[in-house]
């Protein structure tokens, strides 16, 4: 009964770190979408399971860390902010200008590249690494299913914010371009702001 409980523990608190892990990933899904309004389904997939694959990623990374080199580990964690503030301020940056651009030109903008998806999905995840100090009492398997319901929950918030962006996007033509920048923008400097605070 007491595995039991343990088990159910580890869910639950997977499944509300992971929501909460989420929140970012779901508003740069929906800065995704309202980029490509015209996205297909294989996209939307591949692009959630983008920001879900580096949120089981960081946590797990974490967890190494703590039981490996735990002195750099904490160091390097008070660069997070820097770092998730810089990619996501120039990818935003980037989408506000070709959305300012687009403007002009009454076009429409065009997908979000892979190596522009890799960067979102770091940049989105980097401050879980320190859901490892989370999960640090867990041995190796438990930590993996905790990773592994996190990525999973993230998928799932994913997969609406792409649907509401594209929805909106198809609306708002350029706008939604611009409005996509300024989400990411903001992102980075609410990530910046809570670790500088911590």
């Amino acid at each position: 009964m007491n595995n039991l409980s343990s088990d159910i523990s580890l869910i639950l608190n997977s499944a509300v770190l992971g929501a909460g892990l989420a929140m970012d990933a779901f508003s740069v899904s929906l800065a995704d979408g309202l980029n490509e309004p015209g996205m297909k389904r294989k996209r939307k997939i591949a692009v959630a399971g983008v920001f879900a694959f580096f949120q089981a990623l960081m946590p797990l990374l974490g967890w190494l860390c703590i039981h490996t080199v735990a002195e750099r580990f904490i160091a390097f964690e008070k660069a997070v902010p820097y770092i998730a503030l810089v990619l996501l301020a120039y990818i935003g940056g980037k989408m506000l200008y070709g959305g300012i651009r687009k403007k002009e030109e009454e076009g429409t903008s065009g997908p979000v590249t892979f190596v522009t998806l890799l960067t979102q999905g770091i940049a989105t995840s980097i401050d879980a690494l320190s859901a490892g100090f989370t999960i640090a009492g867990y041995g190796f398997t438990q930590a993996l299913t905790s990773a592994l319901i996190i990525s999973a929950v993230t998928y799932m918030i994913c997969r609406p914010g792409l649907y509401l962006g594209t929805k909106a996007g198809t609306k708002l033509s350029w706008k939604a371009q611009i409005l996509g920048g300024l989400i990411l923008i903001g992102i980075g400097l609410e990530i910046f702001i809570k670790g500088i605070l911590k």
